[in-house]
């Protein structure tokens, strides 16, 4: 799918031909001072999905280890249920 680039000017000028081209599946960008700000696509254009995130929090979350997390809370679970009677 191609991306065709106009101006304002050109885009108020020729508004029928780029509506046209986005009806049959190219997308128009219209862009003020060169600066792109808005895209015409036909309306049947499906919407993008959000990628997912993977590994975005990587060297920043320590887990800790299987025997430092299998110790947590036993001196209060031994306390609970008697193993210091």
């Amino acid at each position: 799918m191609a991306t065709i680039t106009v101006n304002m000017h050109e885009a108020k000028t020729n508004l029928s031909r780029l509506v046209e081209k986005a009806a049959q599946g190219e997308s128009v960008v219209i862009a003020k001072a060169g600066k792109p700000m808005v895209r015409i696509v036909s309306v049947d254009t499906p919407v993008p999905a959000r990628k997912k995130r993977i590994g975005f929090l990587a060297g920043q979350v320590t887990v800790p280890g299987a025997q430092a997390f299998n110790e947590l809370g036993s001196e209060e679970i031994a306390t609970m249920f008697g193993g210091d009677e």
